[in-house]
């Protein structure tokens, strides 16, 4: 088992020009898999609202459903860097409830950093839970919880007036204590300059190659989630027909009194006679 990260040695990747792979997972069983694989870094995003809660989007998502699904994450990768998302109403109150629920975060949770959406108008946040001596992850660009805001699920900064807002964004992020940064459908050429103006990580989803690394919603990369698709996924597999056909298979066999053959049952220890007679007693 490789040695957990931390955010040290993604700032030495960094310098080193080497990419960081990071995906969400909101389970005990998808953790283990990505750390077997040797995943970088694991996101608990809010997109657990859409991919394992069934909502239309972020909004509806709770602090506890956070805790709790990051603490089956941490169960099952106890040697990933995990990154706790900061649902929508968890930071926007104040600078003091912000902290209280990063903080909650780290105590219930036990993930090595957090992360929340919001360029300058979070700035005060940022600098508040890092003040607290949390790690802090800044995410700009095509921002879910404010895709109201955005007029949808747009992608940003695609021209120079958006791109100046998102530079701004992104250095007043990194004055503000943030030790990393992500930017979502951002195009890649505003993605280059932010990432090399930036001595902060700067990582990707959907916002092109080159910066310090790249994240993807794991029910998106293996066909999990099948509501839509954005361009900048690339699909790795196709397990929903995976597990459709084999749910098909085992009505089928269900049906044809194919399942359970003799091998999945476990028989009687005691004779057959003394069974019968057991049956008898019943019958009296």
């Amino acid at each position: 088992m490789s040695k957990k990260k931390t955010i040290l040695d993604f700032y030495q990747m960094k310098k080193n020009g080497e990419k960081v792979s990071w995906v969400t997972a909101y389970d005990f069983p998808m953790a283990s898999f990505a750390e077997q694989a040797g995943i970088d870094m694991i996101l608990v995003g809010d997109s657990l609202g859409m991919v394992v809660l069934g909502y239309q989007g972020t909004i509806p998502v709770t602090m506890d459903d956070c805790i709790s699904h990051c603490q089956a994450v941490r169960r099952g990768a106890p040697n990933t860097f995990v990154i706790g998302d900061m649902p929508f109403g968890s930071y926007q109150i104040s600078d003091e409830d912000a902290v209280n629920n990063a903080c909650g975060f780290l105590k219930e949770a036990n993930v090595d950093a957090i992360k929340l959406e919001g360029g300058r108008r979070v700035i005060s946040r940022i600098k508040a839970i890092s003040d607290a001596g949390i790690v802090v992850f800044g995410h700009i660009g095509l921002t879910p919880q404010s895709s109201g805001q955005l007029g949808g699920f747009k992608a940003q900064g695609r021209t120079i007036d958006s791109a100046r807002e998102l530079i701004k964004d992104a250095l007043a992020i990194e004055e503000a204590g943030a030790r990393a940064l992500l930017l979502e459908a951002v195009p890649p050429e505003v993605t280059e300059y932010i990432s090399k103006k930036l001595s902060i990580p700067v990582y990707s989803i959907g916002a092109g190659a080159p910066c310090d690394g790249q994240l993807i919603i794991c029910g998106d990369m293996l066909g999990l989630f099948q509501a839509f698709t954005p361009k900048f996924v690339k699909k790795y597999a196709n397990v929903a027909e995976i597990i459709t056909e084999a749910f098909k298979e085992y009505i089928s066999d269900v049906k044809n009194v194919k399942f359970p053959e003799d091998k999945h049952v476990y028989h009687i220890k005691d004779s057959k006679e003394q069974f019968e007679a057991l049956f008898k007693e019943f019958e009296q």
